[in-house]
């Protein structure tokens, strides 16, 4: 995770009911990170403010050596937006803002590609939660899963259980509220919806977006 007050929301708390201990480490505010992961069932990397491109940090830098740890060592991993945008850089694909500068925060529709429908992951259009300014290149060798039309890439897969998601399951109520609250400015950048727009969105497409990630993590963690 990227901030002290940051939480794995959701999608910890499925990992947990699944049987799973969380080891929550923050290594942009001094946490190490293992040098062996072969004894972890997964490996989650979450979302934050800063960019995948900003290696000047060090915690940076050892949260993308991690990342590369663990898919050299087939360890289960997956990355929710800036982690994901992390997993496509150790990759060697590029991670910016488009030429337009938009943004995607609120709610917004995901397709699911042939290969998405192929593994059972995505079964049509999806309202998603999002919260992101950069986005990724789709890396060479992976499978793209889902797409959308601002931010094309939006899921991938890479070998046997390494995922990078562009958007934001994790996310609750009270999270979104605080998300809203601490960094409301980003509410009127190109792109984004306004707070009711989120709240709206959340009511008519959170609960279709949590029986998804009971499912993905089922497919992911096994």
């Amino acid at each position: 995770m990227h901030q002290r007050h940051s939480n794995p929301g959701r999608v910890g708390a499925m990992i947990r009911s699944r049987g799973h201990a969380l080891d929550r480490r923050c290594p942009l505010h001094g946490d190490s990170l293992p040098e062996d992961v072969s004894a972890y069932a997964g490996v989650v990397v979450f979302g934050g403010p800063m960019s995948a491109n900003d290696d000047h940090l060090e915690g940076i830098r050892a949260e993308l050596g991690l990342i590369e740890r663990a898919m050299t060592a087939e360890v289960p991993t997956l990355g929710i937006c800036l982690g994901a945008q992390m997993m496509a850089r150790v990759m060697g694909a590029r991670v910016a803002r488009p030429p337009s500068e938009h943004v995607e925060i609120g709610y917004y529709t995901v397709t699911g590609t042939e290969e998405g429908h192929r593994l059972g992951l995505f079964d049509g259009p999806m309202g998603v939660y999002q919260w992101h300014k950069e986005g990724f290149d789709l890396p060479a060798g992976t499978r793209l899963l889902a797409r959308g039309d601002m931010f094309p890439n939006q899921a991938f897969a890479a070998g046997p259980q390494a995922y990078g998601i562009q958007f934001h399951p994790e996310v609750t109520h009270e999270m979104m509220e605080r998300w809203m609250r601490l960094a409301s400015d980003m509410l009127t950048w190109p792109g984004a919806t306004d707070a009711s727009a989120h709240r709206a969105g959340r009511l008519r497409h959170d609960a279709a977006l949590g029986r998804w990630l009971g499912r993905f993590l089922d497919h992911w963690m096994v």
